[in-house]
């Protein structure tokens, strides 16, 4: 019988997540199905529930059922226990698996994608929201020589400090604690990029042979990507190698299978150009 998933959001139609876990599967070998599920604003659990009653295996979760979905689960992994947020629910009789694989995604991303090691790299992640919060624990995994989280208000940053206590000391503050500063890898995690808003970064803020990723993605380069690029960043990259990354993630905790990502970001690249 073939296996049934899906992703759930409000709005959903954009999604590419049935194209990547189709061509995962097509390259694994797997036998599943999955859809698109739009769920009603005020009833994600019901909504859930009766996906799982009717024999579905797993969903992948988007906005804005992420915090919810970190609720419904019955347990959950270290990392989304971290990041406070899950974006993958696995079902097993009753118990509901949740799994936040958006870090994972973006720190295999960067080591294959970009051929760019974080061990012993001086890190700095801008923004302080919920995409940091998801990405801290396995940045963090990578044993970089020092993270630092710097935010438009400083005291969201420092709040972030209390997610990852027992595993490293990060460094927090505002964007003009940056000053003078230099990094290797520069994780734009803000929302800057969507609304073509510069950020208050300098040339000195990126050593030699840096590497700048932004967690957007488009048709073309992000405002970040264009900007680190001036300052003098050897390599730039944007989130899609991310997305398919985090759903692979997804597809080997449902599956024990851990596809292959390159094909696939390539098949997005093509259908963006």
């Amino acid at each position: 019988m073939t296996d049934q998933y899906a992703v759930v959001g409000n709005p959903i139609e954009h999604s590419k997540s049935p194209l990547i876990h189709a061509a995962f599967a097509a390259a694994t070998g797997q036998d599943l199905e999955y859809a698109k599920i739009c769920a009603p604003l005020d009833d994600f659990a019901g909504c859930v529930e009766g996906f799982r009653l009717m024999g579905g295996k797993g969903l992948n979760v988007t906005v804005p059922f992420k915090l919810e979905a970190f609720r419904l689960a019955t347990k959950l992994t270290e990392r989304a226990r971290s990041a406070e947020a899950v974006n993958t629910l696995k079902f097993d009789g009753d118990e509901i698996l949740g799994d936040n694989t958006d870090g994972e995604g973006l720190v295999q991303d960067i080591l294959g994608g970009c051929d760019f090691t974080i061990e012993g790299r001086r890190v700095l992640v801008l923004g302080a929201g919920g995409a940091t919060q998801g990405i801290l624990l396995p940045l963090i995994a990578q044993r970089p020589a020092a993270l630092m989280v710097v935010n438009r208000t400083a005291a969201k940053a420092d709040a972030l400090k209390a997610h990852v206590v027992d595993h490293f000391a990060i460094d927090t503050g505002g964007f003009e604690a940056i000053e003078g500063r230099e990094f290797d890898l520069v994780i734009n995690a803000t929302s800057a990029s969507l609304s073509a808003t510069a950020l208050p970064i300098a040339q000195d803020n990126f050593a030699s042979g840096s590497l700048a990723y932004d967690l957007a993605y488009g048709n073309e380069e992000t405002v970040f990507m264009r900007q680190a690029r001036v300052c003098g960043a050897a390599q730039v990259a944007d989130g899609l190698g991310m997305l398919v990354g985090q759903a692979a993630e997804s597809f080997y905790l449902w599956r024990g299978v851990r596809p292959q990502t390159a094909a696939v970001i390539e098949q997005l690249r093509q259908q963006q150009s």
